[in-house]
């Protein structure tokens, strides 16, 4: 079993009480939803006419040459949407993805790019090596990141 996770809503709530020049100051860009900026708090499309930030994140903490920060939309007031094991998220399903199988060390011990709709076979797959520990999902066509996939007990 699989479990896509999203960034904690916790980490991004302060965003709202900052004015626009602050936000600027952070280097975080203000934009309108058209219906197509991916959240990646509630891992969900944000609605048109929602407020959502770009800002830069760090998705890949570990000391290794892997060590990587990118843009990540999050929509103003997102809350956490966490889905149900071996579920994947239409905001991803949708999307042409990079697939990064990571070790315990988080070094990258394999990598795919696949549709969304297909990106199942390819979880099971990279976790039917027992080096693997978790995968990264980026959005292949801007490189951004999207979301983490972690096992689960299997069943």
């Amino acid at each position: 079993m699989f479990q896509i996770e999203p960034l904690p809503a916790t980490e991004f709530a302060h965003l709202s009480s900052l004015s626009d020049t602050e936000l600027a100051q952070k280097g975080i860009q203000v934009h309108i939803s058209d219906g197509a900026f991916p959240c990646r708090v509630s891992l969900a499309d944000a609605a048109p006419g929602t407020r959502v930030y770009l800002l830069n994140f760090e998705h890949q903490p570990g000391e290794t040459p892997y060590r990587s920060q990118h843009a990540i939309f999050v929509a103003d007031g997102a809350k956490e949407n966490h889905p149900a094991p071996d579920t994947i998220p239409e905001v991803v399903a949708k999307r042409l993805l990079s697939a990064r199988a990571f070790n315990r060390a988080h070094e990258m011990i394999d990598a795919e790019v696949v549709e969304g709709r297909e990106l199942e076979g390819v979880i099971r797959t990279f976790f039917d090596n027992p080096q693997v520990d978790y995968i990264h999902l980026h959005f292949a066509r801007r490189g951004c990141y999207a979301a983490r996939v972690s096992r689960t007990a299997w069943t």
